[in-house]
Parts: C-alpha cells; sequence; structure tokens
C-alpha cells in the first residue's frame, strides 16, 4: 500500500482555507488523503448551498475522500454562536472518528489548526489510539488568539484556556509554526525540542502569481489609486484602522485614494457602520466574498495592497498567510502590525507601520500615493522577488510532507 495521511481541520472546501490546496498537493504527490473536518457555514455563519445540519456527511475532493462531522453554525456570530461552534465540532467529530475507513494505515495524521485548538482533540483521539504520529500545523496561537475574537476577561478562565491550550499542543508529537518567534514560544510552552517544531511558512498557491486582468472592474474602478484589502473581516485584522488611515490620508492631500475590500466576515457589519460614520462610503467599497482564483482579478486592478492585523504581541509572532499571495501579485504593499509580519514585509520593500497606527498608515499611504509609477513597480519588484525566494509553493509542500512523514524538514 502507497502513502496514507489522515487530514484533521474543522474548516474545509468549500470554505477557503489554505488547506484545500495542502490537500490537493498531496494527492497530487501521489498520497492518499482522508480528511475529518465540519460542515461549511464560515464566515457568515449559515450553511453553505447544498449543505444543512443533515449533511451530506461524506464527499470527494480533488481526489481526497472527505468524511464531515456536525457541528453548531456560528449564526450571527455573536460570542454565544462562536463559542457554540468551537466546542461542538471536537465533539461531533469524536464521534465521527469511527466513520473513518476500517482498514486505514494511516501514515500518519495531520492537523491543520487554526482556530479553535480544540480542533487537535479528535486528531490527538485518533493518533494515539492507533500509534500513528500526529502533527499539529499551529496557524493560530491558543489561547491568546482567542481573545482577539472573544474578550475573555476571567483570570480564572485565562488560566483555564492556557492550561488546555497547553495540554492539547503538547500531546501531538511534532508541531510546525510558521515563525522563529512562534518556534520559540511554542518550545518554552510544551518543552519541546526545536527539532519537534519545524518552522514552515504557510505557502502560496501559484494562481496568485498570474494576474487577471478584468476590463469592467477596471472601468468601474479606474481614475483612482486604488488600495486592495482580502480576506477574512474579523477583529483580529483592525481593518478599523486601516479604514480611517484612509480617511486621514485623503484629507491629507491623497483625493483619488481609494479602499476596496474584498472578502466577508464577523466584522463586516461594523466596518460599514463606520464607513458611513466616517463619510467614507463612496471612497471605501465592500466588494464582497470571492472565489480564491478570483482574487489575482481585484490584485491586478490594484495600485498598492494592505495586510493589517491588530495590536497583540501574540498575534505578531505569525506571518499571515496573506502576506505571501500578497508579495505574489507583485504590487507595493503596506502592512499595519507587529512582529514577524512587520518584519516580512519591511525585508520584502513594503511600507511598514506598527498596528492600530492610524496616523503612521496615512503618513505611509500618502507617500505611496505620491510616489512616481517607476518607484512604485520597483515596490512591487522587490515584494514579488521576496515571494520567490521564501513563499514558493513547490519548495514549501514537500518541507510538509517531509516533516509529516519523516520528521525531517
Amino acid at each position: 500500500m502507497g502513502t496514507r495521511i489522515l487530514v484533521v481541520t474543522q474548516h474545509f472546501w468549500p470554505e477557503n482555507f489554505r488547506v484545500n490546496d495542502i490537500v490537493a498537493g498531496f494527492v497530487a504527490d501521489g498520497i492518499a488523503v482522508d480528511v475529518l473536518c465540519g460542515l461549511p457555514n464560515y464566515p457568515r455563519g449559515e450553511w453553505f448551498d447544498g449543505y444543512s445540519a443533515g449533511g451530506p456527511f461524506y464527499e470527494e475532493y480533488r481526489g481526497a475522500h472527505i468524511y464531515r462531522a456536525k457541528e453548531i453554525p456560528r449564526r450571527g456570530n455573536t460570542g454565544k454562536t462562536i463559542f457554540l461552534n468551537y466546542v461542538s465540532w471536537p465533539l461531533y467529530a469524536w464521534a465521527a472518528l469511527r466513520r473513518l475507513p476500517k482498514d486505514a494505515r494511516y501514515d500518519a495524521v495531520f492537523c491543520f489548526n487554526t482556530s479553535p485548538v480544540l480542533m487537535c482533540w479528535p486528531a490527538i483521539r485518533y493518533a494515539k489510539r492507533h500509534r500513528v504520529p500526529l502533527t499539529n500545523y499551529v496557524l493560530d496561537l491558543w489561547p491568546e488568539n482567542l481573545y482577539s475574537v472573544l474578550p475573555v476577561k476571567s483570570r480564572f478562565l485565562r488560566a483555564v484556556a492556557k492550561n488546555v491550550s497547553d495540554a492539547l499542543y503538547r500531546r501531538a508529537d511534532r508541531l510546525i509554526a510558521m515563525s522563529e518567534p512562534l518556534q520559540q514560544r511554542l518550545c518554552a510552552r510544551t518543552g519541546k525540542s526545536p527539532a519537534q517544531v519545524a518552522v514552515i511558512p504557510q505557502y502560496c498557491e501559484d494562481f496568485y502569481a498570474a494576474p487577471l486582468p478584468d476590463p469592467a472592474l477596471e472601468e468601474a474602478c479606474g481614475g483612482r489609486f486604488n488600495l486592495v484589502f482580502t480576506g477574512n473581516f474579523s477583529p483580529a485584522q483592525s481593518l478599523e484602522t486601516v479604514i480611517r488611515a484612509v480617511v486621514t490620508a485623503r484629507q491629507s492631500g491623497a483625493a483619488d485614494l481609494h479602499l476596496l475590500l474584498v472578502g466577508d466576515g464577523m466584522s463586516r457589519d461594523s466596518l460599514q457602520a463606520l464607513a458611513a460614520e466616517l463619510g467614507a462610503e463612496s471612497y471605501v467599497t465592500f466588494a464582497g466574498s470571492v472565489p480564491p482564483t478570483d482574487i489575482p482579478r481585484y490584485t491586478a486592478l490594484a495600485d498598492a495592497l494592505i495586510v493589517s492585523l491588530s495590536a497583540s504581541p501574540d498575534l505578531g509572532l505569525t506571518v499571515p498567510g496573506k502576506v505571501a499571495s500578497c508579495m505574489a501579485a507583485g504590487k507595493p504593499l503596506l502592512a499595519s502590525m507587529d512582529g514577524a509580519g512587520y518584519d516580512a514585509v519591511r525585508q520584502a520593500g513594503g511600507l511598514v507601520s506598527p498596528a492600530c497606527d492610524v496616523e503612521g498608515l496615512a503618513a505611509n499611504l500618502c507617500a505611496l500615493c505620491a510616489m512616481a509609477p517607476a518607484q512604485r513597480a520597483e515596490l512591487g519588484r522587490q515584494a514579488k522577488e521576496y515571494y520567490l525566494a521564501h513563499y514558493r509553493r513547490a519548495v514549501l509542500l514537500r518541507r510538509l510532507e517531509n516533516f509529516i512523514l519523516q520528521g525531517e524538514c
């Protein structure tokens, strides 16, 4: 029999997460893959078309077999529904382990661990019971990432969350971190050696590097300086900082500046309300969610791209996957964040400012708008070169496979 991997992740196709491409890459490399995941309702909290609490519970995706477990949807994205979503899927997924093939002989279990950390629990249960090595890819560090979504103030509850998170991380045989600072934090919290905690950044799918000029989109947004954000709208992205900075920059002379927000999420309603409150609706456009393969239409239109995070030293431990896809587009890049992401964008020639610094981001926007086209083109070239050197899919996918299967990368 050939190599076989069990992938455990609450969020999977048709939801838009990079694990979709990782699974497709494994299959293309001759690895048999089964996926244990949830029913798609992220980010709006509503079931995707064709799905409901009644399933379907088995599907196929690009050669991989999908086994879906129930979950309580994030409907309304309130604190209560998010909490119920966080705790429900691991319990349902634990029960769904019995639906995996009885004759499966997995060589490894791989958890693509976004929030919540609890989603690795069924992976731990299966791996320990069947004596299969488990690798946990830590995309959102918990409990720190939790506090960017739910304002937990109780010291007792915070202590419980930290103890549970650390215990779950320790029970994985191997961990993957996206940056060296996160590797150091995980080693300190789990007692694992650096050899057990690999640093493997999130790669960028190749299609992000191929622009898709869209004449209709260019006609609708032409004649302005288009600043484009793509991705999830949540408190962790601090998009209110971006909107306020765009307003400030326009008041400071960048009169053609136009912010195009492509995506969706729990913060959308509050962001639209903020744009209306600031009188910015004519130059802050919400384009809605689009398939990942349509993102190059918007990055081709962009005069500049932006990534942002809220002011948290713990969020600064990682480099968001969005950084790679923005660099791949070969456009000038701005960052409003701290830590590892700030450093990566700065090294790639981008314009950086601290997280939640409205004035600093506005100054960078004004500077970018005032640059000659040749200067902006050079910034885009530097970003593309950094992507080619650090975030190529083929290289990082091989490293993932080697670490998951052999503990080496």
